[in-house]
């Protein structure tokens, strides 16, 4: 009888044991994902900045030599443009808190719901 009680708690312990096995397994795997999706998420979207980046830079130069095909003269027509960017950062700058932050921050939270709502019904598929 006392040799089964030994082996009852032996088999419980190695239970417990495998247990915690798997859990640091399943959460290393689970970080290992996460960290995966967040980098994909970040190059992707680094890659759309910078081809943004590109065309506005590209476009720029675009307009001021148009401008300054237009105009007879080459400061004129990087002059006006700059002129634009400056009139565009003050708009910027007096309508940053009142429309453009909301707009980031909502766009922000929606995206983490679809993201956090994608991953739920991920996970209601495999246990289908």
């Amino acid at each position: 009888m006392e040799d089964n009680k030994e082996k009852d708690l032996k088999d419980l312990f190695d239970d417990a044991k495998s247990y915690l096995d798997t859990r640091v397994e399943y959460t290393r795997l689970y970080l290992v994902e996460q960290v995966s999706k967040i980098f994909a998420d970040i190059v992707t979207n680094a890659a759309v900045i910078i081809c943004f980046i590109l065309a506005f830079l590209f476009g720029t130069f675009t307009l001021a030599l148009f401008l300054s095909d237009v105009l007879g003269s080459y400061a004129r027509g990087f002059g006006c443009v700059a002129v634009i960017y400056v009139l565009l950062a003050l708009i910027v700058y007096y309508t940053k808190e009142k429309f453009i932050e909301k707009a980031i921050i909502n766009f922000t939270i929606k995206n983490y719901f679809n993201k956090l709502v994608d991953k739920e019904e991920e996970e209601d598929e495999q246990k289908v």
